[in-house]
């Protein structure tokens, strides 16, 4: 027998750019793992027509509020314009290119549970590049994400981040608002700046890509852009990037 799961206190919002086979995707999953949510937002940041008009036709099968704007406006605008729409307790935030795994109801429904009775907890990760470096306090494969300042290493400060994560619905009241007219890099760094100096809370999944796989189609590939900086693999380069990022991390935070 197929198990139910309606999470009446949570929006699904999912941003969505240029890739609307991508958020239908989204979509089937959550509907083939009986996922329901008390709300479902789509947030677009100025799609081609094509686009729009295939998510109009996807609201035919799928129930969901769609927030457009007349034109791209960025990462940050496109999280704040969706998260202003929001009205349930607490919000799931995933972008179209993500597919939930088939262990995601269980273990959202213990993410869901260290929420509830933890309200100091402002967030719980779901995905990762890489584990979290300082964890503690094991709940249902979740762990608290331990951070300090002092601790080695600049991995440390990404105790936030824009992958998928259950979060607070007046998570603006405590961190502000995203930084908007910048580039996606900048605005997520910013955010996550603000959660560490304003002291933010989180769970992290230890199997952080368990529960979601990133999907980037040669149909709607990613729409993130990221300079030879941030992705090479040059032995010098990358040395150069973690001393930058070693120093920048700790200035930032102190200043």
């Amino acid at each position: 027998m197929t198990n139910d799961y309606f999470f009446k206190d949570v929006t699904l919002l999912i941003t969505h750019y240029n890739r609307s086979q991508s958020l239908e995707q989204l979509l089937q999953s959550f509907q083939q793992l009986h996922c329901r949510f008390g709300d479902v937002v789509v947030s677009d940041d100025g799609s081609k027509p094509e686009h729009i008009s295939y998510l109009r036709k996807l609201q035919e099968n799928f129930d969901f509020r769609l927030i457009t704007t007349p034109q791209n406006r960025g990462l940050g605008n496109n999280i704040n314009k969706g998260q202003d729409a929001v009205q349930t307790p607490l919000t799931l935030y995933v972008q179209e290119d993500f597919t939930p795994t088939a262990i995601f109801p269980d273990s959202f429904s213990n993410a869901l549970a260290i929420m509830q009775k933890k309200p100091g907890i402002d967030v719980v990760r779901f995905y990762a590049y890489f584990e979290y470096p300082y964890l503690k306090n094991p709940e249902n494969g979740f762990y608290e994400m331990d951070f300090r300042v002092w601790k080695p290493g600049y991995q440390k400060f990404y105790a936030y981040s824009d992958h998928p994560h259950l979060r607070r619905s007046n998570f603006f009241e405590k961190f502000g608002r995203y930084v908007e007219g910048k580039k996606g890099d900048v605005t997520e760094y910013s955010m996550m700046m603000s959660f560490l100096k304003k002291n933010g809370k989180a769970f992290f999944y230890k199997d952080f890509q368990g529960l979601f796989i990133q999907k980037n189609s040669e149909a709607e590939p990613s729409t993130m852009k990221r300079n030879m900086w941030r992705e090479s693999n040059n032995f010098l380069l990358e040395q150069l990037r973690h001393f930058y990022r070693h120093l920048k991390f700790n200035f930032d935070y102190l200043s």
